[in-house]
């Protein structure tokens, strides 16, 4: 057999076993991708924790933990969240997280275009159904 051919074949099997590799890289750049508007959505309801906004998210879309905390600084850095600390019944005072009035426009403006791309792909995906 021809060493072009054997190569390949080899390509071919390759790309079938990265689709479960691709698939679920899709998968967490997709769910990165609007991470920070599922805070805002969180918060737009009640103050919280991270911890708390961790675990409902790792409950709901699979998120780890690792992800929240470094996005809960940068969105305080960028403004659109607040702390303010509340004594706990069982240890240190925990770091709760508000709205500012920057959070909630980024809020509306993001469900907006949330809506408006789930829409198209949606319009898409049933065009190639």
């Amino acid at each position: 057999m021809d060493t072009t051919l054997r190569h390949k074949g080899a390509q071919q099997r390759a790309k079938v076993g990265d689709r479960n590799a691709v698939t679920e890289a899709i998968e967490v750049q997709l769910k990165k991708g609007v991470l920070a508007l599922c805070v805002l959505a969180l918060l737009s309801k009640a103050d919280s924790y991270a911890y708390e906004i961790a675990s409902k998210l790792a409950k709901d879309i699979d998120m780890g933990e690792g992800t929240i905390y470094p996005l809960m600084r940068r969105m305080q850095s960028d403004g659109q969240v607040e702390t303010y600390l509340v004594e706990s019944q069982s240890g240190p005072p925990r770091k709760y997280y508000r709205l500012t009035e920057a959070g909630r426009a980024s809020f509306t403006a993001q469900k907006t275009e949330w809506a408006a791309f789930v829409s198209a792909v949606e319009n898409i995906l049933g065009a190639a159904a």
